[in-house]
């Protein structure tokens, strides 16, 4: 067998190998009230990663056990998400297949004793639930008998008392110094259209009586969750005992994924979309899997981030530099480099004539390709790689002095213009003959490479970059917001052969960051640009 690299692969070879399991059956069960974000991708990829390693299974299950929250929206988007990851599930199921099973389940714990109706409202039951220091007290309900729980819970899922009248609850301990255990709601009674059954219930069970259910009844091998479920795997575990399935899943908990400066509430990451502060779920400054899409992060990178994270039984919070160093690790390996001037100023080159340049698009690549650019006496170049008064150490272009244009000539400064604000709008220059790669004047020394765009053939792009959705600091969420998460560059210029792209192709922009082009990429003619990240962070991987 296989040598086990986390606590949960132990768990799993331990019960292969004495026999209490053939087959390894998982699943991933996301409750349908958002889209999934950066924190379930290291669920998704331990649930989905153990169906590899054992060459088990699967399954996607939504909870969708509260329809006051969820949406066929939400439905759509997890499954794209996932297969966008690259990951297939063996069953597509859902917790409101199993109700009429949970139902009887229900009445089984009913006709036990260990279940009753209880008319305390919501305020009434946390108040006889205690404290973690003080035990709870009994409900004056809990001594019913049999027939009339049965009975009522009858007339519940009937739809004869209003929501919030009564609930069912499990009749287990209130004294236990596990709060969860304090006879737990099981059943409420709640009116809400179902994104599935419509309104044929207007009972609804809580995801505790649920989702061990749930479990069971598909055969759920080792139920693998975050940590947050640590003190309800009690309850989970009297569920399925005590509806017959014995000995069942077993629940493991491990760490969720924390990282700093980013969004891992459903709830604010909701705000967020419905007070308009970012443009939607798949906006790409949100850390959701499809705003990472939208913004050009390749799934593997974040897969191999989540391998990275590992699995842990204590929660820690990890950098978001991390992830931007997956990422750009990925797009060092497989992204095309292509010129593109942010900011551009023209520079004519004097006496040189038209010419195209094939252009390696991946030093990395095993086996070269290339694409063309073409060049000529007026092209243009970024802002800041001219400069009249340049600060020290600076080497680039500047009065007198000579840099050299990539895959091209050196050029020597001759003139420059400015205009009524005393902006410069253009550099003159002179080519040095002889000066390309291979000539006789190849090898003179000047300051440094900048790149250029042909002024006379070219694309206008329009560049988005992105900084992250919260500042540093303690402070409120509200607070911490930062107002300049994006930035619009709508006077860039790329080469030619950007024309011919499609969406969601990535690149490396030289000495600029790697981007991709936007889902609308060449509709209307608009060339956009989504910045993935920068070249180089100051994050550095542990060996």
């Amino acid at each position: 067998m296989e040598k086990s690299t986390n606590f949960i692969e132990e768990i799993i070879n331990n019960d292969l190998e004495s026999g209490k399991h053939n087959e390894i059956i998982t699943r991933f069960p996301p409750e349908p009230n958002g889209y999934l974000h950066i924190g379930h991708a290291k669920s998704l990829c331990i649930n989905f990663g153990m169906k590899t390693k054992y060459n088990g299974k699967c399954n996607l299950r939504y909870d969708d056990t509260n329809p006051t929250k969820e949406d066929i929206e939400y439905v759509d988007s997890i499954k794209k998400d996932i297969a966008w990851l690259g990951f297939e599930w063996d069953a597509e199921l859902y917790a409101s297949d199993y109700f009429e099973r949970m139902y009887e389940c229900a009445v089984m714990l009913i006709e036990k004793g260990i279940a009753f109706v209880c008319d305390m409202n919501g305020e009434e039951i946390r108040e006889f639930r205690g404290t973690l220091t003080s035990p709870g007290k009994n409900s004056p309900y809990r001594d019913r008998s049999v027939a009339e729980n049965l009975e009522l819970f009858r007339k519940m899922k009937e739809g004869e008392f209003v929501d919030g009248s009564k609930v069912l609850r499990a009749k287990i301990d209130m004294a236990s110094p596990n709060i969860n255990l304090r006879d737990p709601i099981l059943y409420r009674v709640l009116r809400d259209t179902h994104h599935r059954t419509g309104d044929d219930w207007c009972i609804y069970p809580m995801y505790d009586f649920a989702h061990p259910l749930e479990d069971a009844f598909e055969g759920i091998t080792h139920s693998i969750c975050t940590l947050e479920f640590e003190d309800h795997r009690p309850l989970y575990d009297w569920v399925k005992i005590n509806c017959g399935f014995d000995p069942g899943p077993r629940q493991i908990e491990f760490a969720r994924l924390g990282m700093n400066r980013t969004i891992m509430s459903k709830r604010y990451l909701k705000k967020l979309v419905d007070e308009g502060f970012v443009n939607g779920w798949s906006d790409p400054r949100m850390p959701t899997l499809s705003g990472m899409r939208e913004r050009g992060y390749p799934a593997e990178a974040i897969r191999e981030f989540c391998e990275r994270v590992g699995v842990a039984k204590s929660n820690s919070e990890v950098d978001t530099g991390m992830l931007d160093y997956c990422v750009r690790e990925n797009l060092n390996r497989n992204a095309d480099r292509v010129m593109v001037v942010k900011d551009p100023i023209r520079m004519i080159v004097k006496d040189v004539a038209d010419e195209v340049y094939d252009i390696e698009n991946n030093p990395n690549d095993e086996v070269k390709t290339y694409h063309k650019t073409s060049f000529s006496g007026e092209l243009f170049i970024e802002r800041d790689d001219f400069m009249v008064t340049p600060p020290p150490k600076y080497k680039r272009l500047v009065v007198g002095g000579m840099v050299r244009l990539r895959g091209s000539y050196i050029v020597e400064y001759v003139s420059h213009e400015l205009d009524a604000d005393d902006n410069v709008v253009s550099v003159t220059c002179r080519a040095i003959p002889d000066s390309k790669s291979g000539g006789e004047n190849a090898g003179m020394k000047v300051k440094g490479v900048i790149h250029w765009v042909n002024a006379n053939d070219y694309i206008p792009c329009v560049l988005h970059e992105f900084d992250y959705l919260l500042v540093d600091g303690d402070g409120d969420f509200s607070e911490r917001l930062n107002k300049n998460s994006h930035m619009i560059f709508d006077n860039a210029v790329g080469e030619r052969s950007l024309d011919s792209i499609s969406a969601y192709d990535s690149f490396q922009f030289m000495r600029m960051g790697y981007y991709s082009a936007v889902g609308t990429y060449g509709q209307d003619d608009k060339y956009e640009f989504n910045r993935i990240v920068t070249l180089k962070d100051s994050f550095k991987m542990k060996k």
